[in-house]
């Protein structure tokens, strides 16, 4: 029987970024017919970008009801209000219960203004950060971050953070052999290590001090191994202290947070395209036990490996087999 297609409904609203509105069609409409991405506006009428056009859209706000996912796109800080306007709190209202509803960038403001992110965690972009907690105080917002999966809400920062939660569906949805698909097709990293801290103004780094990218690189190569942080700072050639303030500066988290992060995503992997016992996996991604590992994949994604791996094994069609997109990481 055909796959039906997971429906995804874009909403535009005046302002509009028109690259980020792209984004989920571009993203979501590469994965291999899985998703089907409709663009509403609110009144189904054209709608005005942040640039010199506007865009002509297909569907009105009606769309929203038929949706499993919708998106809201950035649209001009010039235009955010604390208060969101009535037409547009009618027209989420009319998103069924239990769809997933993503926001990026600006987008967080609409969700909150409407209420949805109360007492959740919740990200947009850096530099509205400040502005987003004086109005919205009841959200947990973490501005280092590149985007907040609370399961039905989830949350990006600016701009190409689009492309890593639209990824990150994919991903969740389907796992990372099809993600990893998607992100070739796209031409994109299929992971960007860190988060959006590496990208807030601060004083940049002395050119003449060498930068962790080799270490880094090193690091993945290694990382069945023990590493400690001792380590990695006289691979780099620093002090631990000089290497682990490089180190955050270029990545947006410390070495150790960092590591845990590709050990988790090497794990996830091999959960999806091996037969690998857990605590044999563990021992390859660096995990001394596979407690350890429960423990981390858990903290990371709320589930445990052998419930992640009955998750996805139907998406592989070799299942002994290694996906070689996995290379990236």
């Amino acid at each position: 029987m055909p796959r039906r297609a997971h429906r995804v409904v874009v909403l535009a609203l005046d302002g509009v970024y028109p690259f980020e509105l792209g984004i989920p069609s571009r993203v979501l409409g590469s994965a291999e017919g899985r998703y089907e991405v409709l663009t509403c506006s609110v009144d189904g009428r054209p709608v005005r970008t942040n640039a010199d056009f506007s865009v002509t859209v297909e569907h009105g706000a009606e769309a929203l009801r038929t949706a499993g996912t919708v998106v809201i796109p950035p649209y001009d800080p010039a235009l955010l209000t604390r208060e969101v306007p009535t037409e547009i709190l009618a027209a989420l209202a009319s998103i069924p219960s239990g769809a997933r509803i993503v926001s990026i960038c600006t987008g967080a403001f609409l969700l909150a203004g409407a209420g949805l992110l109360d007492g959740r965690p919740a990200t947009t972009h850096w530099a509205l950060a400040a502005t987003f907690r004086d109005w919205f105080p009841k959200v947990a917002l973490d501005p280092d971050v590149l985007f907040v999966d609370d399961g039905d809400v989830v949350t990006s920062a600016g701009a190409a953070s689009g492309v890593d939660v639209c990824l990150h569906l994919v991903r969740k949805d389907h796992g990372a052999a099809v993600a990893n698909r998607v992100a070739r097709a796209c031409v994109v990293p299929p992971w960007r290590d860190g988060g959006q801290a590496q990208y807030i103004e601060q004083p940049v780094p002395e050119a003449a001090t060498n930068g962790t990218s080799a270490t880094r690189q090193w690091a993945l190569e290694n990382v069945h191994e023990p590493l400690t942080l001792r380590e990695l700072a006289d691979h780099a050639r620093m002090s631990l202290r000089t290497f682990a303030r490089r180190f955050n500066e270029e990545v947006g988290m410390s070495p150790g947070r960092w590591l845990i992060q590709q050990r988790v995503a090497r794990a996830r992997h091999l959960l999806e395209s091996t037969d690998l016992p857990v605590d044999d996996i563990a021992g390859q991604v660096g995990f001394a036990t596979g407690t350890s590992l429960r423990q981390h994949l858990h903290a990371s994604i709320g589930v445990s490996p052998l419930a992640y791996r009955r998750t996805f094994r139907g998406e592989l069609a070799h299942p002994g087999a290694a996906a070689p997109e996995e290379a990236s990481f």
